[in-house]
């Protein structure tokens, strides 16, 4: 995957990007990450990609001329023919931006964009973008309920989310789909060597060998932990028909335990 991101602080991502399983990505040619200064697409003495806004208020507002102008040089169309682009160049990248009005990004979100062969992602930064420049985007997504300084850091929480699914980068084909969320539950406890710490024992069924035994006690852990942290997940759940009966009765058994 070809991840191509558009920034006025580029060297943010140095450290994260090349660390660890994002590092790994890029060097065993699962992913090929593209940095892209706008401020290269100024025109002026102080390279500005601000300005304020019309009507007042407090704070500065990206502009959206570099914005466009550098999506003309990346993608390659003629200047003024964005954001009427066309299916096959719209299918060569799909272009992502941050925002708080975006769509809550999940997993099911991480593991859609992770089928993708291009990924565009336009970082914004101080008050916000010009309202114009949300017309490139294929996709605008949130990851909270909350303020960040800029585009960036949501940025690389994304493409951390979308780079991991991709099969292979984590090791195991399937080591992506045993995660939290990835059946719509948290996920089961781990635990490793010791198998005693400070009087807090590993689960016995843990080191048994029985993987069936094993298998049954993770997944009513997984069960139990949503219940407890995220009962949302569970109505969910039940709505989309994904627990099956023995799902059901176990958890019937936890709310009596546990009321």
């Amino acid at each position: 995957m070809r991840i191509d991101v558009l920034t006025t602080f580029p060297h943010v991502f140095d450290s994260y990007m090349s660390e660890s399983i994002m590092g790994r990505a890029q060097a065993h040619g699962y992913l090929d990450l593209v940095m892209h200064d706008l401020r290269d697409w100024t025109h002026d003495a102080h390279r500005t990609t601000d300005d304020y806004p019309y009507g007042g208020g407090s704070g500065l507002v990206m502009k959206c001329e570099p914005i466009f102008e550098a999506m003309d040089d990346i993608l390659g169309v003629a200047p003024g023919t964005l954001p009427e682009l066309s299916d096959e160049q719209r299918a060569r990248q799909r272009i992502i931006m941050l925002a708080p009005q975006g769509a809550r990004f999940d997993d099911a979100h991480a593991l859609r964009l992770s089928k993708e062969e291009n990924l565009l992602f336009i970082c914004g930064h101080y008050e916000g973008i010009d309202e114009r420049a949300y017309t490139l985007a294929d996709d605008v997504f949130s990851i909270g309920d909350y303020v960040l300084t800029s585009g960036e850091l949501a940025s690389m929480v994304i493409i951390d989310a979308v780079v991991r699914k991709i099969p292979g980068v984590l090791g195991a084909e399937t080591g992506a789909l045993e995660e939290s969320f990835a059946d719509g539950l948290l996920e089961h406890p781990h635990y490793t060597r010791p198998a005693t710490f400070r009087g807090m024992e590993v689960p016995e069924v843990l080191l048994s060998g029985h993987h069936k035994n094993i298998e049954a006690w993770r997944r009513q852990q997984s069960l139990a932990k949503t219940a407890c942290m995220r009962p949302d997940l569970i109505e969910a759940a039940c709505k989309k028909g994904s627990l099956d009966e023995k799902d059901l009765e176990f958890l019937s058994s936890f709310a009596d335990i546990d009321g």
